[in-house]
């Protein structure tokens, strides 16, 4: 195991800002992990756990502790008896290269997650959802490195606790385990979801039931069209993806808002959430509060395509980042009485 000083995080990072590490190490399997965890302890450092990089924003400083990159390479799958296809993965897999297997393979279940940036260890943390699919629909068991015991467990679907954008992994157990592997439950030759609205939309002008593939690739395009695709040389795809998660309010707060736009002509849409709650999109309340597409401040700004999307133009630092992150914010608030809550992981801040 190999643990370099001073290693820059910016191009470990799809955002492309921060600073360095004091300690850098990638770990390729169980037992280099629990080393690298021993040396932070035997050192009293702080430890920060890398994906793909994708859902974060590094501060300029850097990190402190040690920087460990989880690589944990390798897939397979198997069918039980009268069972779905189960497909294990390491948690240093790229995600999309996970999901285009599952496709290939013909097993429905996450074809609609297709496309997004970053690796399996990083999936299960937030209960990543898009196009009508989560990943707490499919996930069949976690094996985690306890960093109490430094022992090595498995949770079930269950214990993991899955919420909207959350888990027992950046809730009640934040900062406790490392995620080492992934299974999940598919369907094979399952009939791939179409429920969402953009992907009925793709779809209005033909005739017949999409593939698998063709469901994938029209997700794909989606995200591509609201460039939340990473594409070398697109700076509006130089982001941590959706910057802000889609606030859920209680059912009267919702209405009595609901009845304050409507008298200023405006029409807030809003999606059934818990019982009780409402879900609103993030997106509607940052761009009617001014922040539209293509909003700079700087070289930080919005996405052309995507109202959510905070990228960097080029040059920008992670202060400019969080600069626009609080004006959005302020802006929000101040407009509808919500308060944003950021969806990337912020370190070193």
């Amino acid at each position: 195991m190999l643990i370099r000083e001073q290693v820059a995080l910016a191009p470990f990072t799809t955002l492309g800002v921060g600073g360095p590490a004091r300690y850098f190490v990638e770990t390729h399997g169980e037992a280099e992990v629990i080393e690298a965890v021993e040396f932070t302890r035997s050192r009293q450092l702080p430890l920060f756990v890398l994906g793909g990089g994708s859902n974060l924003v590094v501060a300029d400083k850097g990190f402190a502790g040690l920087v460990l990159k989880v690589a944990i390479s390798g897939s397979s799958s198997f069918t039980p008896p009268h069972e779905n296809v189960i497909f294990t993965s390491g948690a240093g897999v790229n995600w999309d290269t996970l999901v285009a297997q599952t496709v290939d393979a013909n097993c429905a279940g996450l074809e609609c997650l297709s496309g997004i940036p970053g690796t399996v260890g990083g999936i299960p943390v937030q209960n990543v959802g898009a196009y009508g699919q989560e990943v707490s629909q499919t996930i069949r068991e976690v094996r985690v490195l306890d960093l109490q015991t430094l022992e090595v467990r498995t949770f079930s679907n269950a214990e993991c606790g899955f919420a909207y954008r959350a888990s027992i992994f950046n809730t009640t157990q934040r900062d406790r385990y490392i995620i080492l592997q992934v299974s999940f439950a598919l369907r094979r030759n399952g009939k791939p979801n179409v429920r969402y609205a953009d992907l009925q939309k793709f779809f209005a002008s033909r005739t017949g039931n999409p593939t698998l593939a063709e469901v994938r690739a029209a997700v794909r395009e989606i995200r591509h069209r609201k460039a939340m695709l990473i594409v070398p040389g697109d700076e509006d795809a130089r982001s941590a993806g959706s910057f802000f998660k889609n606030p859920i309010m209680p059912q009267s707060f919702f209405e009595e808002l609901l009845a304050r736009l409507e008298s200023r002509g405006l029409q807030l849409p809003g999606y059934p959430a818990n019982e009780g709650f409402r879900k609103v999109p993030a997106a509607w309340l940052v761009e009617h509060a001014g922040f539209t597409k293509g909003y700079s401040k700087g070289a930080a700004g919005i996405s052309r395509r995507h109202a959510l999307a905070i990228v960097n133009r080029g040059g920008a630092s992670a202060a400019d980042i969080i600069a626009l992150k609080d004006e959005i914010q302020a802006g929000v608030l101040n407009e509808f009485g919500i308060e944003l809550q950021p969806e990337p992981v912020l370190v070193g801040f």
